[in-house]
């Protein structure tokens, strides 16, 4: 087995002690960081999501792909940002206003970011406001709200009006999520898509950034 599926099958195994040390091998073995990245931390979490979206593993086994992922990231980022390499695009995520339920949001970001896009988590409790000024302060093209209360969904409505507003309409496409929220209500209160789990939404935000 080459050093690059070592990286990727040690991360499925969520091996993070091993996916470092190989990170460290390939690295001085003179592999690129980039071809490190794609071919094996990207490539290691997009088979953990297929088989979390397929109900073959679970949680618990995510997170440990993810703890792997952040361990041979740590060896590759700085040489990627010395070297200009960007990320797949920026997206803003974040818990809606009047909601503090963020487990299914932190899992969105671990996937998103396991599959090469920069994340910027507002945590929860988010206003619409928010929202909207992160998105073009840091020129992040999608916004992603979760909701798990329907006393909170109202407000997700309020990003889209601030992003109409503002002519950002089209510019900055908007993806919701949670329990409560449903295909018909995004298209209800004119979001751009709706996600049922974080498996779908990395598929989204591949669709809205192709």
């Amino acid at each position: 087995m080459d050093i690059i599926n070592s990286i990727s099958t040690q991360l499925i195994s969520g091996n993070d002690k091993d996916v470092a040390s190989d990170t460290k091998k390939a690295l001085d073995s003179g592999i690129s960081a980039e071809t490190i990245l794609n071919d094996g931390l990207i490539m290691g979490m997009n088979i953990i999501g297929d088989r979390f979206r397929d109900h073959e593993v679970f949680l618990p086994d995510v997170l440990m792909a993810a703890k792997a992922m952040y361990a041979g990231m740590e060896l590759i980022k700085p040489i990627l940002i010395k070297s200009g390499i960007s990320s797949r695009g920026k997206i803003v995520i974040g818990t809606i206003q009047g909601d503090l339920h963020d487990i299914g949001k932190n899992l969105v970001g671990i996937m998103l970011k396991g599959a090469g896009y920069e994340v910027i988590d507002l945590g929860h409790d988010v206003s619409p406001e928010k929202f909207v000024e992160v998105a073009k302060e840091t020129g992040a093209t999608i916004i992603g709200m979760s909701a798990l209360l329907t006393t909170t969904m109202a407000n997700m409505k309020e990003v889209v009006k601030i992003l109409k507003n503002e002519n950002l309409d089209g510019k900055i496409r908007t993806i919701i999520g949670g329990a409560p929220v449903s295909d018909q209500y995004a298209s209800d209160i004119g979001v751009d898509k709706y996600s049922f789990d974080a498996g779908n939404a990395v598929d989204i935000v591949k669709e809205l950034m192709a």
